[in-house]
Protein backbone atom coordinates (compact mmCIF):
# COMPACT_ATOMS: atom_id res chain seq x y z
CA UNK A 1 0.00 0.00 0.00
CA UNK A 2 2.43 2.24 0.32
CA UNK A 3 3.86 3.07 -3.25
CA UNK A 4 0.21 4.07 -3.67
CA UNK A 5 -0.04 5.97 -1.21
CA UNK A 6 3.56 8.00 -2.55
CA UNK A 7 1.98 7.56 -6.31
CA UNK A 8 -1.14 9.54 -5.12
CA UNK A 9 0.85 12.13 -3.63
CA UNK A 10 3.14 12.83 -6.64
CA UNK A 11 -0.20 13.12 -8.74
CA UNK A 12 -1.76 15.82 -5.83
CA UNK A 13 0.89 18.04 -5.41
CA UNK A 14 0.70 19.22 -8.91
CA UNK A 15 -2.86 20.00 -8.93
CA UNK A 16 -2.84 22.36 -5.40
CA UNK A 17 0.00 24.44 -7.00
CA UNK A 18 -1.99 24.87 -10.11
CA UNK A 19 -4.91 26.46 -8.17
CA UNK A 20 -2.73 28.59 -5.92
CA UNK A 21 -1.50 29.77 -9.10
CA UNK A 22 -4.65 30.44 -10.52
CA UNK A 23 -5.96 32.30 -7.68
CA UNK A 24 -2.84 34.05 -7.33
CA UNK A 25 -3.35 35.29 -10.93
CA UNK A 26 -6.91 36.04 -9.90
CA UNK A 27 -6.06 37.94 -7.14
CA UNK A 28 -4.01 39.70 -9.25
CA UNK A 29 -6.40 41.13 -12.18
CA UNK A 30 -8.56 42.06 -9.58
CA UNK A 31 -6.12 44.56 -7.64
CA UNK A 32 -5.15 45.92 -11.22
CA UNK A 33 -8.60 46.21 -12.34
CA UNK A 34 -9.81 47.96 -9.16
CA UNK A 35 -6.66 50.32 -9.32
CA UNK A 36 -6.62 51.21 -13.14
CA UNK A 37 -10.82 52.13 -12.63
CA UNK A 38 -10.20 54.44 -9.80
CA UNK A 39 -7.56 56.62 -12.01
CA UNK A 40 -9.57 56.07 -15.18
CA UNK A 41 -10.57 59.60 -16.31
CA UNK A 42 -14.43 59.30 -18.00
CA UNK A 43 -14.18 59.68 -21.03
CA UNK A 44 -16.94 62.38 -20.83
CA UNK A 45 -18.46 64.92 -18.27
CA UNK A 46 -21.41 65.62 -20.15
CA UNK A 47 -23.30 63.29 -18.24
CA UNK A 48 -22.65 64.98 -14.91
CA UNK A 49 -22.61 68.48 -16.06
CA UNK A 50 -26.03 67.77 -17.88
CA UNK A 51 -27.23 66.92 -14.01
CA UNK A 52 -26.23 69.36 -12.04
CA UNK A 53 -26.29 72.44 -14.39
CA UNK A 54 -29.93 73.08 -13.79
CA UNK A 55 -29.22 74.09 -10.63
CA UNK A 56 -26.24 76.98 -11.09
CA UNK A 57 -27.82 80.12 -11.90
CA UNK A 58 -26.33 83.31 -12.89
CA UNK A 59 -26.06 86.49 -10.69
CA UNK A 60 -26.58 90.37 -12.02
CA UNK A 61 -26.92 93.18 -9.45
CA UNK A 62 -27.15 96.75 -9.69
CA UNK A 63 -26.07 99.79 -7.80
CA UNK A 64 -26.80 103.62 -8.16
CA UNK A 65 -23.86 105.57 -7.46
CA UNK A 66 -22.78 109.14 -8.15
CA UNK A 67 -20.10 110.59 -10.19
CA UNK A 68 -19.47 113.26 -12.14
CA UNK A 69 -20.69 113.52 -15.89
CA UNK A 70 -19.49 116.58 -17.04
CA UNK A 71 -16.64 119.45 -16.23
CA UNK A 72 -17.77 122.42 -14.42
CA UNK A 73 -16.75 125.35 -16.23
CA UNK A 74 -14.96 128.65 -14.88
CA UNK A 75 -16.44 131.23 -16.85
CA UNK A 76 -16.24 134.94 -16.27
CA UNK A 77 -19.58 136.39 -15.34
CA UNK A 78 -21.17 137.73 -18.49
CA UNK A 79 -19.31 135.90 -20.81
CA UNK A 80 -21.02 134.29 -23.76
CA UNK A 81 -20.66 130.37 -22.56
CA UNK A 82 -21.95 131.60 -19.39
CA UNK A 83 -25.52 130.40 -19.74
CA UNK A 84 -24.14 126.94 -21.50
CA UNK A 85 -22.45 125.89 -18.40
CA UNK A 86 -25.38 127.03 -16.41
CA UNK A 87 -27.98 124.53 -18.69
CA UNK A 88 -25.20 122.22 -17.96
CA UNK A 89 -24.84 122.37 -14.23
CA UNK A 90 -28.94 121.95 -14.32
CA UNK A 91 -29.07 118.84 -15.80
CA UNK A 92 -25.79 117.15 -13.42
CA UNK A 93 -27.34 118.78 -10.53
CA UNK A 94 -26.53 121.60 -7.88
CA UNK A 95 -23.51 119.82 -7.48
CA UNK A 96 -22.34 118.63 -10.97
CA UNK A 97 -23.62 114.55 -9.56
CA UNK A 98 -25.71 112.80 -11.96
CA UNK A 99 -26.99 109.26 -10.61
CA UNK A 100 -25.58 106.50 -12.46
CA UNK A 101 -26.21 102.70 -12.01
CA UNK A 102 -23.84 100.40 -12.04
CA UNK A 103 -24.13 96.63 -12.55
CA UNK A 104 -22.46 93.64 -11.65
CA UNK A 105 -21.75 89.80 -12.41
CA UNK A 106 -21.22 86.42 -10.71
CA UNK A 107 -22.57 82.95 -10.06
CA UNK A 108 -24.48 81.30 -7.65
CA UNK A 109 -26.60 77.42 -7.11
CA UNK A 110 -29.63 76.86 -5.68
CA UNK A 111 -29.18 74.34 -2.36
CA UNK A 112 -33.21 73.81 -1.94
CA UNK A 113 -36.10 73.24 -4.40
CA UNK A 114 -38.01 76.23 -2.26
CA UNK A 115 -35.47 78.96 -3.77
CA UNK A 116 -32.58 79.17 -1.89
CA UNK A 117 -29.80 80.31 -2.98
CA UNK A 118 -25.76 80.49 -2.07
CA UNK A 119 -23.21 82.63 -3.81
CA UNK A 120 -19.99 85.08 -2.41
CA UNK A 121 -20.78 87.81 -0.25
CA UNK A 122 -18.77 90.23 -2.54
CA UNK A 123 -20.94 89.20 -5.54
CA UNK A 124 -24.06 91.08 -3.49
CA UNK A 125 -22.40 93.69 -1.42
CA UNK A 126 -23.86 97.06 -1.15
CA UNK A 127 -26.48 96.14 -4.05
CA UNK A 128 -29.77 97.29 -4.62
CA UNK A 129 -30.71 94.99 -6.98
CA UNK A 130 -30.29 91.14 -7.36
CA UNK A 131 -31.66 89.27 -10.44
CA UNK A 132 -31.19 85.21 -10.48
CA UNK A 133 -31.08 83.96 -14.27
CA UNK A 134 -31.55 80.08 -14.34
CA UNK A 135 -30.22 77.55 -16.67
CA UNK A 136 -32.53 77.57 -19.10
CA UNK A 137 -33.85 74.09 -19.32
CA UNK A 138 -37.52 71.98 -18.78
CA UNK A 139 -39.17 72.76 -15.17
CA UNK A 140 -36.71 76.00 -15.05
CA UNK A 141 -38.10 79.60 -14.20
CA UNK A 142 -38.11 81.40 -18.10
CA UNK A 143 -37.29 84.78 -16.99
CA UNK A 144 -35.04 86.31 -14.04
CA UNK A 145 -36.23 86.39 -10.71
CA UNK A 146 -35.62 88.98 -8.37
CA UNK A 147 -33.74 88.06 -5.21
CA UNK A 148 -33.78 89.08 -1.38
CA UNK A 149 -30.59 88.41 0.98
CA UNK A 150 -31.15 86.36 3.88
CA UNK A 151 -27.49 86.52 5.45
CA UNK A 152 -24.08 87.21 5.07
CA UNK A 153 -20.74 86.49 6.76
CA UNK A 154 -17.63 88.56 5.43
CA UNK A 155 -15.44 86.44 7.00
CA UNK A 156 -16.30 83.75 4.70
CA UNK A 157 -17.59 85.64 1.74
CA UNK A 158 -20.34 83.98 1.75
CA UNK A 159 -24.24 85.11 1.11
CA UNK A 160 -27.34 83.38 1.10
CA UNK A 161 -30.21 84.65 -1.10
CA UNK A 162 -33.73 83.57 -1.28
CA UNK A 163 -36.31 83.83 -4.63
CA UNK A 164 -39.96 83.55 -4.38
CA UNK A 165 -41.12 80.36 -7.25
CA UNK A 166 -44.41 78.86 -7.58
CA UNK A 167 -42.51 75.40 -8.41
CA UNK A 168 -40.33 73.22 -7.17
CA UNK A 169 -36.10 74.49 -8.23
CA UNK A 170 -34.01 71.55 -9.29
CA UNK A 171 -31.07 72.27 -6.15
CA UNK A 172 -27.90 70.40 -5.91
CA UNK A 173 -26.49 68.85 -2.61
CA UNK A 174 -23.45 69.63 -0.44
CA UNK A 175 -20.54 67.04 -0.32
CA UNK A 176 -18.41 66.32 2.19
CA UNK A 177 -14.67 68.51 1.52
CA UNK A 178 -12.71 66.92 4.01
CA UNK A 179 -13.30 63.71 1.58
CA UNK A 180 -11.86 65.46 -1.19
CA UNK A 181 -8.40 64.31 -1.91
CA UNK A 182 -5.77 65.87 -3.84
CA UNK A 183 -5.99 64.46 -7.48
CA UNK A 184 -9.59 64.18 -7.47
CA UNK A 185 -11.64 65.22 -10.60
CA UNK A 186 -13.69 68.45 -10.08
CA UNK A 187 -16.00 70.45 -12.18
CA UNK A 188 -16.30 74.44 -12.17
CA UNK A 189 -19.74 76.23 -13.25
CA UNK A 190 -20.62 79.46 -13.75
CA UNK A 191 -20.66 82.86 -15.71
CA UNK A 192 -16.25 83.69 -16.58
CA UNK A 193 -16.55 87.45 -17.57
CA UNK A 194 -20.13 87.65 -18.31
CA UNK A 195 -20.42 84.94 -21.28
CA UNK A 196 -22.95 82.86 -19.92
CA UNK A 197 -23.18 79.12 -18.24
CA UNK A 198 -19.55 77.90 -18.93
CA UNK A 199 -18.28 74.49 -17.35
CA UNK A 200 -14.12 73.95 -16.59
CA UNK A 201 -12.91 70.65 -15.32
CA UNK A 202 -9.61 70.55 -13.30
CA UNK A 203 -8.35 68.35 -10.33
CA UNK A 204 -8.16 69.56 -6.53
CA UNK A 205 -4.32 70.80 -6.21
CA UNK A 206 -4.05 71.20 -2.29
CA UNK A 207 -6.70 71.49 0.73
CA UNK A 208 -6.58 73.68 3.55
CA UNK A 209 -5.37 76.04 1.87
CA UNK A 210 -5.52 79.89 4.32
CA UNK A 211 -5.35 83.19 2.46
CA UNK A 212 -6.32 86.16 4.50
CA UNK A 213 -9.36 85.06 6.94
CA UNK A 214 -9.13 83.15 10.29
CA UNK A 215 -11.58 80.64 8.78
CA UNK A 216 -10.36 79.96 5.62
CA UNK A 217 -10.43 76.79 4.06
CA UNK A 218 -9.87 76.78 0.73
CA UNK A 219 -9.60 73.90 -1.76
CA UNK A 220 -7.08 74.64 -4.58
CA UNK A 221 -7.82 73.99 -8.02
CA UNK A 222 -6.54 74.19 -11.39
CA UNK A 223 -10.31 74.26 -13.07
CA UNK A 224 -10.47 77.49 -15.32
CA UNK A 225 -12.01 79.93 -12.83
CA UNK A 226 -12.43 83.54 -13.97
CA UNK A 227 -14.07 86.93 -12.89
CA UNK A 228 -17.84 85.89 -13.05
CA UNK A 229 -17.04 82.50 -11.69
CA UNK A 230 -17.50 84.06 -8.05
CA UNK A 231 -19.87 82.07 -6.02
CA UNK A 232 -20.07 79.47 -8.40
CA UNK A 233 -20.36 75.56 -7.35
CA UNK A 234 -16.63 73.37 -7.25
CA UNK A 235 -18.46 70.00 -7.75
CA UNK A 236 -16.81 66.68 -7.52
CA UNK A 237 -17.86 63.58 -9.66
CA UNK A 238 -20.72 62.91 -7.17
CA UNK A 239 -22.01 65.96 -8.49
CA UNK A 240 -22.22 67.66 -4.76
CA UNK A 241 -20.83 70.66 -4.00
CA UNK A 242 -16.88 70.67 -2.32
CA UNK A 243 -16.58 74.49 -2.81
CA UNK A 244 -17.26 78.03 -3.31
CA UNK A 245 -15.33 79.58 -6.05
CA UNK A 246 -13.89 82.57 -4.63
CA UNK A 247 -10.85 84.14 -5.73
CA UNK A 248 -8.05 83.03 -8.21
CA UNK A 249 -4.27 83.80 -8.16
CA UNK A 250 -3.14 86.01 -11.42
CA UNK A 251 -0.46 88.44 -12.61
CA UNK A 252 -3.11 89.71 -15.26
CA UNK A 253 -6.45 89.27 -13.86
CA UNK A 254 -7.26 85.83 -16.07
CA UNK A 255 -6.90 82.32 -14.80
CA UNK A 256 -3.67 80.42 -14.72
CA UNK A 257 -4.88 77.43 -13.20
CA UNK A 258 -4.78 78.73 -9.40
CA UNK A 259 -8.08 79.10 -8.17
CA UNK A 260 -9.87 78.82 -4.73
CA UNK A 261 -13.08 77.41 -3.69
CA UNK A 262 -14.12 77.85 0.08
CA UNK A 263 -14.74 74.30 1.20
CA UNK A 264 -18.32 72.79 1.84
CA UNK A 265 -17.65 72.36 5.50
CA UNK A 266 -17.66 75.68 5.82
CA UNK A 267 -19.72 76.84 3.87
CA UNK A 268 -22.26 74.39 4.94
CA UNK A 269 -22.00 75.89 8.72
CA UNK A 270 -22.41 79.22 7.88
CA UNK A 271 -25.38 78.88 5.44
CA UNK A 272 -27.28 76.66 7.96
CA UNK A 273 -26.66 79.73 10.32
CA UNK A 274 -27.60 82.36 8.38
CA UNK A 275 -31.19 80.41 7.16
CA UNK A 276 -31.81 79.94 10.71
CA UNK A 277 -30.70 83.56 12.08
CA UNK A 278 -30.08 85.65 9.01
CA UNK A 279 -26.62 86.24 10.54
CA UNK A 280 -23.54 84.17 12.06
CA UNK A 281 -23.23 83.06 15.70
CA UNK A 282 -20.07 81.70 16.10
CA UNK A 283 -18.32 80.44 19.59
CA UNK A 284 -15.71 82.75 21.31
CA UNK A 285 -12.92 82.01 23.88
CA UNK A 286 -11.76 85.81 24.98
CA UNK A 287 -7.72 85.44 24.26
CA UNK A 288 -5.18 86.32 22.48
CA UNK A 289 -3.31 83.10 20.82
CA UNK A 290 -0.01 82.39 18.80
CA UNK A 291 1.85 79.35 17.74
CA UNK A 292 4.57 77.99 20.22
CA UNK A 293 7.72 77.90 18.15
CA UNK A 294 11.00 75.95 19.08
CA UNK A 295 12.73 78.63 21.33
CA UNK A 296 9.14 78.95 22.76
CA UNK A 297 9.04 75.63 23.75
CA UNK A 298 12.21 75.64 25.68
CA UNK A 299 11.90 78.75 27.37
CA UNK A 300 8.55 77.06 29.09
CA UNK A 301 9.62 73.76 29.31
CA UNK A 302 7.65 72.05 26.73
CA UNK A 303 8.30 68.80 24.79
CA UNK A 304 7.29 69.94 21.43
CA UNK A 305 5.37 72.60 19.58
CA UNK A 306 1.76 71.72 20.07
CA UNK A 307 -0.46 74.10 21.25
CA UNK A 308 -2.30 77.48 21.35
CA UNK A 309 -0.07 80.11 23.45
CA UNK A 310 -2.17 82.37 25.54
CA UNK A 311 -0.49 85.87 25.08
CA UNK A 312 -3.64 87.80 26.46
CA UNK A 313 -6.98 86.92 28.42
CA UNK A 314 -9.39 89.70 27.85
CA UNK A 315 -12.51 90.66 29.91
CA UNK A 316 -14.85 86.92 28.70
CA UNK A 317 -15.01 83.74 29.14
CA UNK A 318 -11.77 82.34 29.34
CA UNK A 319 -11.59 84.76 31.89
CA UNK A 320 -14.07 83.25 33.90
CA UNK A 321 -12.81 80.74 33.73
CA UNK A 322 -9.53 80.37 34.86
CA UNK A 323 -7.16 81.07 32.38
CA UNK A 324 -4.12 82.90 32.60
CA UNK A 325 -1.43 85.01 30.07
CA UNK A 326 1.29 82.44 29.72
CA UNK A 327 -0.79 79.27 29.58
CA UNK A 328 -0.97 77.22 26.21
CA UNK A 329 -3.91 75.32 24.84
CA UNK A 330 -3.03 71.77 24.61
CA UNK A 331 -6.93 70.28 24.05
CA UNK A 332 -10.22 71.56 23.35
CA UNK A 333 -13.10 69.83 23.92
CA UNK A 334 -11.59 66.69 23.81
CA UNK A 335 -9.89 67.24 20.69
CA UNK A 336 -5.97 67.90 20.84
CA UNK A 337 -4.52 71.44 19.34
CA UNK A 338 -1.71 71.38 16.95
CA UNK A 339 -1.18 75.50 16.51
CA UNK A 340 -3.93 78.93 16.85
CA UNK A 341 -5.67 78.51 13.08
CA UNK A 342 -6.95 75.25 14.36
CA UNK A 343 -8.06 76.32 17.67
CA UNK A 344 -9.44 79.51 16.24
CA UNK A 345 -11.70 77.01 13.91
CA UNK A 346 -13.15 74.67 16.31
CA UNK A 347 -14.04 77.60 18.74
CA UNK A 348 -15.92 79.48 16.32
CA UNK A 349 -17.74 76.22 15.09
CA UNK A 350 -18.91 75.45 18.65
CA UNK A 351 -22.04 76.47 19.76
CA UNK A 352 -22.51 79.47 22.13
CA UNK A 353 -23.36 79.37 25.25
CA UNK A 354 -21.50 75.40 25.26
CA UNK A 355 -19.42 74.96 28.72
CA UNK A 356 -16.46 72.99 27.07
CA UNK A 357 -13.16 71.74 28.81
CA UNK A 358 -9.50 73.15 28.12
CA UNK A 359 -6.74 71.78 28.46
CA UNK A 360 -3.81 74.07 29.72
CA UNK A 361 0.07 73.95 30.51
CA UNK A 362 0.91 76.22 32.98
CA UNK A 363 4.46 75.92 34.30
CA UNK A 364 4.68 72.43 33.58
CA UNK A 365 1.75 71.17 34.99
CA UNK A 366 -1.55 70.22 33.15
CA UNK A 367 -4.72 72.13 34.29
CA UNK A 368 -8.19 71.49 33.22
CA UNK A 369 -10.38 74.30 32.75
CA UNK A 370 -14.46 74.97 31.92
CA UNK A 371 -15.18 77.58 29.64
CA UNK A 372 -18.66 78.66 28.66
CA UNK A 373 -18.07 80.10 25.60
CA UNK A 374 -19.16 83.30 24.53
CA UNK A 375 -20.39 84.75 21.12
CA UNK A 376 -17.80 86.20 18.73
CA UNK A 377 -20.11 88.58 16.45
CA UNK A 378 -21.08 90.32 20.13
CA UNK A 379 -17.41 90.53 20.87
CA UNK A 380 -16.44 92.38 18.57
CA UNK A 381 -19.24 94.63 17.79
CA UNK A 382 -18.88 95.53 21.89
CA UNK A 383 -17.91 99.18 21.99
CA UNK A 384 -15.33 98.82 24.94
CA UNK A 385 -14.24 102.20 27.12
CA UNK A 386 -11.79 102.06 29.79
CA UNK A 387 -12.14 104.91 32.51
CA UNK A 388 -7.93 106.27 32.81
CA UNK A 389 -7.38 107.72 36.03
CA UNK A 390 -4.80 110.71 36.05
CA UNK A 391 -1.09 109.79 37.30
CA UNK A 392 1.26 111.51 39.41
CA UNK A 393 4.06 112.64 37.89
CA UNK A 394 7.50 110.22 38.51
CA UNK A 395 11.10 110.53 38.38
CA UNK A 396 13.00 109.71 35.42
CA UNK A 397 13.01 106.34 34.63
CA UNK A 398 16.06 104.20 35.18
CA UNK A 399 17.81 102.53 32.41
CA UNK A 400 19.70 99.55 31.72
CA UNK A 401 20.95 97.48 28.70
CA UNK A 402 19.82 93.98 28.69
CA UNK A 403 20.13 90.66 25.96
CA UNK A 404 20.47 93.49 23.04
CA UNK A 405 17.79 96.04 24.88
CA UNK A 406 18.00 99.27 26.07
CA UNK A 407 15.15 99.39 28.68
CA UNK A 408 13.44 101.63 30.77
CA UNK A 409 10.51 101.39 33.46
CA UNK A 410 7.53 103.43 32.13
CA UNK A 411 6.68 107.09 33.55
CA UNK A 412 3.88 109.59 32.48
CA UNK A 413 6.59 111.35 29.94
CA UNK A 414 7.14 107.39 28.24
CA UNK A 415 3.68 106.76 28.24
CA UNK A 416 2.75 109.94 26.54
CA UNK A 417 5.29 108.89 23.60
CA UNK A 418 4.49 105.49 23.06
CA UNK A 419 0.87 106.26 23.59
CA UNK A 420 0.48 103.36 25.91
CA UNK A 421 -2.11 103.07 28.93
CA UNK A 422 -1.78 104.47 32.40
CA UNK A 423 -3.09 100.78 33.63
CA UNK A 424 0.00 99.64 31.70
CA UNK A 425 3.06 98.01 33.37
CA UNK A 426 6.58 96.80 32.37
CA UNK A 427 9.38 98.07 30.69
CA UNK A 428 9.87 100.30 27.50
CA UNK A 429 12.39 99.50 25.26
CA UNK A 430 14.20 102.63 24.43
CA UNK A 431 16.63 100.63 21.54
CA UNK A 432 17.76 98.25 19.96
CA UNK A 433 21.31 96.71 18.84
CA UNK A 434 20.74 96.02 15.32
CA UNK A 435 23.24 92.99 15.43
CA UNK A 436 21.60 91.55 18.30
CA UNK A 437 19.09 88.59 17.99
CA UNK A 438 15.97 90.43 19.80
CA UNK A 439 16.41 93.11 16.43
CA UNK A 440 16.25 89.72 14.26
CA UNK A 441 12.92 88.72 16.06
CA UNK A 442 11.15 91.94 15.19
CA UNK A 443 11.95 93.85 18.61
CA UNK A 444 12.02 97.71 17.79
CA UNK A 445 11.99 101.10 20.21
CA UNK A 446 8.63 101.33 21.27
CA UNK A 447 7.79 98.04 22.16
CA UNK A 448 6.74 97.51 25.99
CA UNK A 449 7.87 94.32 27.73
CA UNK A 450 4.88 93.35 30.61
CA UNK A 451 6.42 89.73 31.40
CA UNK A 452 9.84 88.00 31.64
CA UNK A 453 9.73 84.05 32.43
CA UNK A 454 5.82 83.94 32.44
CA UNK A 455 5.55 86.85 35.00
CA UNK A 456 4.36 90.44 35.16
CA UNK A 457 7.33 92.99 35.74
CA UNK A 458 7.37 96.73 36.51
CA UNK A 459 10.93 97.69 37.03
CA UNK A 460 14.25 96.32 36.06
CA UNK A 461 15.41 94.87 39.14
CA UNK A 462 12.50 92.44 38.25
CA UNK A 463 13.53 91.87 35.34
CA UNK A 464 16.95 91.09 36.25
CA UNK A 465 15.93 88.53 39.02
CA UNK A 466 13.82 86.53 35.91
CA UNK A 467 16.74 86.48 34.34
CA UNK A 468 19.13 85.25 36.89
CA UNK A 469 16.61 82.26 37.72
CA UNK A 470 16.26 81.29 34.37
CA UNK A 471 19.93 80.56 33.90
CA UNK A 472 20.31 78.95 37.31
CA UNK A 473 17.67 76.73 35.98
CA UNK A 474 19.99 75.71 33.23
CA UNK A 475 17.63 77.63 30.59
CA UNK A 476 18.91 78.44 27.10
CA UNK A 477 15.89 80.81 26.34
CA UNK A 478 14.52 83.39 28.00
CA UNK A 479 10.66 84.37 27.47
CA UNK A 480 9.08 87.70 26.97
CA UNK A 481 5.85 89.05 26.56
CA UNK A 482 6.01 92.11 24.61
CA UNK A 483 3.56 94.32 23.26
CA UNK A 484 3.30 97.03 20.99
CA UNK A 485 0.33 98.93 19.55
CA UNK A 486 -1.88 97.30 22.06
CA UNK A 487 -1.45 93.90 20.67
CA UNK A 488 0.79 91.08 22.27
CA UNK A 489 2.75 88.46 21.63
CA UNK A 490 5.78 86.22 23.35
CA UNK A 491 9.23 86.36 22.10
CA UNK A 492 11.77 83.73 23.52
CA UNK A 493 15.38 85.01 23.22
CA UNK A 494 19.07 82.63 23.65
CA UNK A 495 20.60 83.07 27.02
CA UNK A 496 23.92 82.06 25.50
Amino acid sequence: MQPQAVALSKQIQPLTQSRALWLTLLATALVLAQTMAAFARPESLAPLAEKISPAVVNITTSTVVERPTSPQGIVPEGSPFEDFFSERRNEDGENGQRPRRSSALGSGFVISEDGYVVTNNHVIEGADEILIEFFPGEGQPSTELPAKVIGTDPKTDIALLKVEVDRPLKFVPFGNSDQSRVGDWVIAMGNPLGQGFSVSAGIVSARNRALSGSYDDYIQTDAAINRGNSGGPLFNMDGEVIGVNTAILSPNGGSIGIGFSMASNVVTRVVGQLREFGETRRGWLGVKIQDVTPDIAEAIGLNDTKGALVNSVQEGPAKEGGMLDGDVIVSFAGKPVTDTRSLVRRVANSPVGETVRVLVMREGKTVTLKVKLGRREDAEGAVQTAAQAPSEDEAAPETKSVLGLTLSALNEELREQLGVADDLEGLAITEVDETSEAFEKGLRAGDVITEAGQQKITNIAELETRLQERKDAGRKSFLLLVRRAGDPRFVALSLK
